[in-house]
């Protein structure tokens, strides 16, 4: 009896496994994968609250700018002497009016097109030419490093608001001028932190390999170099973006920028300076709008820095 029943357990051990077993042993190696780089720079997005006010800052930014003309009660530019400076709350216009008679709320609804276009058309101008200006001066170096940093070294001389306002006064104050002289005062801080990036780059193991094996230049720049210099260069896009909305309403409010009667955050404020006393939230609401709007990008900015951070990442 107890040989039998040795041997029973022995031909039992011996069998294969059950299906079930079969194919929880298949799905282990699906449980324990890595995980993508995307996936971890979610899930760390995901667990920055700051990272997430921010981003739903800028997508109710984005929202407005493009359903303006649904989500505006009124036509930005319509006037009605009637209720000029009308106070907060007031039926039909629950964010008062302006001195020309003009919904506020509709105007910074509006606004907002031109506050994300004049922060993000310079930044995108700035960064592709920063990014091929850093590109060449890191990696060959030589006479086209020390040209391209001179004339970098040129307009960090100058302090960015003010040279802004010689290039758009030498030009003429419009829309277009501002944003093409805050992508001029840009490009040289994107230039700069890419050639760094490059610097530290050129000379790694992959590389170097990379160079071995003849892969052409372009194509080592592109796919090794500025691969892996570009999570960089995302973060600090994003935090420009913030600081861009602030120096585009300073132009706007100086008669540098968007000229009236556009919507515009900065002119809104100007427009408010003369009743600040007896209306101040004229010139407050389209201030505390730049403000938000700021604060969102460099909210989301710390977090693609942490998200994106190689020596974080687990």
């Amino acid at each position: 009896m107890g040989a039998t029943t040795t041997e029973s357990t022995n031909s039992h051990s011996g069998s294969p496994p059950p299906a079930k077993e079969r194919a929880r042993s298949a799905a282990l190696p699906a449980l324990v994968a890595p995980q993508s780089q995307l996936s971890i720079i979610w899930r760390r997005l995901r667990q920055d609250a700051f990272a997430l006010i921010g981003a739903g800052i800028i997508l109710f930014t984005l929202f407005l700018a493009v359903a303006a003309p649904v989500v505006a009660p009124h036509d930005p530019l319509q006037q009605d002497s009637s209720i000029r400076l009308a106070p907060i709350g007031t039926s039909g216009h629950p964010l008062g009016t302006d001195g020309n008679g003009r919904d506020i709320l509709s105007r910074l609804i509006y606004g907002s097109r031109t506050a994300l276009l004049i922060a993000l058309v310079p930044v995108a101008v700035a960064a592709v030419f920063g990014i091929a200006m850093g590109l060449v001066a890191g990696y060959f170096g030589g006479w086209s490093d020390s040209l391209l940093m001179r004339f970098s070294d040129i307009l960090f001389a100058f302090p960015a608001v003010l040279l802004a306002i010689a290039i758009v006064a030498a030009l003429g104050p419009t829309l277009v001028n501002a944003m093409l002289a805050l992508a001029i005062v840009f490009v040289p801080a994107f230039a700069r932190l890419v050639r760094s990036s490059v610097l530290s780059l050129r000379e790694r193991e992959f590389v170097v390999a990379a160079r071995a094996s003849g892969s052409p230049t372009g194509r080592l720049l592109i796919r090794h170099v500025l691969a892996n210099a570009l999570p960089t260069v995302i973060v600090f896009a994003t935090l420009q973006t913030g600081q861009m909305i602030i120096f585009g309403s300073a132009l706007s409010f100086l008669g540098l920028g968007v000229q009236p009667p556009t919507p515009d955050w900065g002119t809104m404020s100007n427009d408010g300076r003369q009743q600040m006393l007896i209306a101040p939230w004229v010139t407050t609401l389209p201030g505390i709008a730049i403000f938000c709007v700021s604060v969102g990008f460099n909210l989301l900015g710390d977090g693609l820095r942490d998200a994106l951070d190689p020596t974080l990442r687990t």
